[in-house]
């Protein structure tokens, strides 16, 4: 079944995900511990509270840098398997790699090296 745009800001989809995806690309395979160290220097501060809804909250703000979102809106799903964009007719889920899953549900702390 073929999906047509609905409104203007259905047809910015397929390049916002993109932007996103190949923003996510770079810690797909990489520790959770580098993958803290790379976020925080690219927000240029470090995790404060170590929490989950922090991490989230700091791999979105990765995910979204220089991306011109036309009206989207992303979250990270409560299972911390997806990003989450909303905003015009559809939904779209993009999938995080195990090892942004383990960053995003364990810190940097984690013992455990994820491959995809």
């Amino acid at each position: 079944m073929t999906v047509r745009p609905r409104t203007p800001i259905d047809l910015a989809l397929a390049p916002v995900a993109v932007a996103i995806d190949a923003n996510l690309e770079r810690f797909r395979d990489v520790s959770a511990a580098e993958i803290d160290f790379h976020v925080a220097l690219e927000l240029d501060r470090p995790e404060r509270f170590a929490t989950v809804a922090e991490r989230a909250e700091r791999v979105v703000e990765v995910a979204l840098r220089n991306v011109e979102l036309h009206g989207w809106k992303a979250t990270i799903t409560d299972d911390c398997c997806r990003l989450h964009l909303t905003g015009g007719s559809v939904s779209v889920d993009i999938g995080l790699s195990a090892n942004i899953m383990d960053y995003v549900s364990n810190g940097a702390g984690s013992q455990t090296p994820v491959q995809d």
